[in-house]
């Protein structure tokens, strides 16, 4: 699968966490179904550990162990390459024999020692630029990963804090990243989601999903990158701001079609 200059979008899908071995197969398998029907390479995400929950009594996932287990039954069921978080080296080096893409999450974006442990595995690696930083502040992070030898690195734009409890996003960070040389992926649910912002959890506005991501297709973006759950309200983490895969598939179009005029134009 090739993502960046030349390509078309690529899909980045899954839920939150990995709620239960079932649930997260079942889900790939329909997004792995409806990515066919579009016609669009896609990226099975799910993290096995959310490890920067709100609360203390907030579910975090299966742990690396199982977790790592049901990516692989995933990977080797669906034939999908998948994508998962990291927090530790360790971590790195053992997720990086069963996953196809290592994530960094937003709030270790600056974390060297990880950084470097996920892009001297040789897998792709995915940073979540954080919401702390400026686009510019982008290079040093690249630097870090590139200074390794591994270029199959991408960055992610996820919203920018703004006051308490709310993300704004600066779509010209897309076209800074792009042009560092990094494919640069929207993630379209994150942007939406308001941190903290019910108590013990995170709340979010997922109806304002379609439009943030139709402004990245315009803007350009290499990969778009979403949360889905079969039952938003009912997810055990960013439920909020997760969209069903039937909102997902019926959204797609548009964006392929507002980034291929943007291709077409140059842009």
């Amino acid at each position: 699968m090739r993502i960046g200059a030349g390509h078309g979008p690529v899909m980045i899908a899954g839920p939150c966490v990995i709620e239960s071995p079932r649930s997260a197969l079942s889900l790939a398998e329909d997004l792995a179904r409806r990515a066919s029907r579009l016609g669009v390479p896609l990226i099975f995400k799910a993290s096995y550990d959310k490890a920067n929950r709100t609360s203390l009594g907030s579910y975090r996932g299966p742990g690396p162990g199982p977790g790592l287990e049901i990516l692989a039954r995933i990977r080797e069921r669906t034939g999908l390459p998948v994508l998962t978080d990291v927090h530790s080296v360790a971590e790195a080096r053992e997720a990086a024999a069963v996953v196809d893409v290592l994530q960094i999450p937003a709030f270790l974006c600056r974390q060297t020692d990880l950084i470097t442990a996920a892009a001297e595995s040789g897998k792709a690696v995915n940073i979540k630029k954080g919401q702390f930083l400026a686009p510019g502040d982008v290079r040093y992070i690249l630097e870090k990963a590139y200074a390794t030898g591994n270029r199959n690195i991408l960055v992610t734009e996820r919203g920018t804090s703004f006051g308490y409890h709310r993300l704004v996003v600066d779509f010209s960070s897309l076209p800074a990243i792009r042009a560092m040389g990094a494919p640069v992926v929207f993630d379209a649910t994150h942007s939406v989601q308001m941190p903290g912002g019910e108590g013990g959890r995170s709340g979010g506005r997922r109806e304002m999903v379609p439009y943030l991501a139709r402004a990245a297709a315009a803007v350009g973006a290499d990969a778009f990158f979403f949360e889905v759950h079969r039952k938003p309200d009912s997810a055990l983490s960013d439920g909020p701001n997760s969209i069903t895969p039937a909102a997902l598939e019926s959204l797609w179009p548009l964006l392929d079609n507002i980034d291929g005029l943007t291709r077409r134009r140059g842009l």
